[in-house]
């Protein structure tokens, strides 16, 4: 045992309790020299064990949410960022093809605007390499002889790109292309002057043309066919055959030298109005070369001749009304043109469309047409099918230049 030690206080010293020293036979149950039940710094607590304190608040939760926050923001400016650039990109992609318009329009003489399609992404890099990778490009109303090609449509690949892009562009080098052509049915009725005609499918290469031509004050009806074919690499040829014009009640018209397929014959009903008057049967059998090609026996005409009645039953039978309509009057007209009067037909009539040559005709319903020369580089034409909408063929070309390339 450690002696006492007595320390004098004065008794109304408020000191003096805590000047006290601790007693030491106190027994300590901390190392720490904190007495159980007691906090930190000797203060009472109402916990009696450590293990039941409050742990301190964890600082982690708190930044990971600022880091969530952070690689939000970065996602949304790299979105927006992203989004910048593609619209700049469409931008130039837009402006690109507008010098490109102008350029094709003015070194081809086009009167409508074509339509040009940048491909592939991003514009940019191919900018900077002065290589599009592909374009597509429409040509409307494109003036092909005397037709107008109502669409050329072209697909070019491999573009060299003469300038700078995308404000100073000069022109272009195109290695291949490929497209097609279009002539309208509608554009050919429109632009040959002949809005009675139109043209149809008649097959994988033939075109059906009816309708009608105005000839000496009266509206002829007009049937033909037509061949359609490459002429050359850069032209089509049609050759309009088996041309028919009808005048409804009177007569048919086939034109040309072949007497198998051309002549003029008379229709049912004006063979019957000859027929079923004795003055004009009797002037038409008295015509050797008629009764010669009507197969009918001369000795059986002469009777008719002298007996009416007898004539009456030859004239009148079906069988002479079917052999009258077969008769090629073509070279009877012009030496005895009062010939077709007895059937109430104009002779001015007849005399116009003799005068109407096969070529004159088939020039005037034509289809042929021919690439413009505007189009540079080697351009040819290919598979030429006739549709329901016109006449197409495929286009092939290398070494397109446009511009000032």
């Amino acid at each position: 045992m450690r002696p006492a030690t007595h320390v004098t206080t004065h008794p109304h010293d408020p000191y003096a309790e805590l000047a006290q020293p601790a007693d030491a036979e106190e027994d300590f149950d901390d190392p720490s020299g904190r007495r159980a039940g007691e906090g930190p710094a000797g203060l009472d607590l109402p916990w009696e064990d450590e293990a039941e304190a409050p742990t301190p608040p964890d600082r982690r939760g708190g930044s990971r949410l600022v880091s969530f926050h952070g690689v939000l923001r970065l996602a949304v400016h790299t979105a927006l960022l992203a989004t910048l650039l593609v619209v700049c990109d469409r931008l130039a992609v837009m402006y690109a093809e507008e010098q490109a318009e102008d350029k094709i329009q003015e070194s081809l003489g086009l009167g409508a605007r074509p339509d040009v399609d940048i491909a592939g992404f991003p514009f940019v890099t191919q900018v900077v390499g002065q290589n599009i990778d592909q374009v597509d490009l429409t040509m409307p109303d494109v003036a092909a002889d005397k037709v107008s090609l109502a669409e050329v449509h072209a697909r070019a690949e491999d573009i060299r790109i003469v300038g700078d892009l995308p404000t100073a562009v000069q022109g272009a080098v195109v290695e291949r292309m490929d497209g097609d052509v279009l002539l309208s049915f509608d554009d050919l009725n429109r632009e040959l002057g002949a809005s009675q005609i139109r043209f149809t499918n008649a097959g994988p290469g033939d075109v059906r043309i009816s309708g009608s031509l105005p000839v000496a004050d009266r509206t002829v009806s007009v049937r033909a066919e037509a061949r359609v074919e490459r002429r050359s690499d850069r032209a089509v040829s049609t050759t309009v055959e088996d041309i028919r014009l009808d005048v409804p009640g009177l007569f048919t018209y086939r034109p040309g030298k072949d007497p198998a397929r051309s002549g003029l014959y008379l229709h049912p009903e004006a063979a019957a109005r000859i027929s079923h008057e004795a003055a004009r049967a009797k002037e038409l059998l008295a015509l050797p070369s008629v009764v010669e090609r009507l197969g009918v026996p001369r000795s059986r005409i002469d009777q008719a001749l002298r007996d009416e009645k007898k004539l009456s039953r030859l004239t009148g039978s079906p069988r002479f009304l079917q052999q009258l309509t077969g008769v090629n009057l073509v070279d009877l007209v012009v030496d005895h043109p009062w010939l077709l009067e007895r059937a109430g037909i104009d002779p001015r009539l007849i005399g116009a469309l003799l005068e109407m040559k096969p070529p004159e005709l088939s020039d005037r319903l034509s289809l042929s047409f021919e690439l413009p020369k505007s189009m540079p580089g080697d351009i040819r034409l290919r598979d030429i099918v006739v549709k329901s909408e016109g006449i197409r063929a495929d286009l092939t070309g290398t070494g397109l230049t446009f511009g000032g390339s």
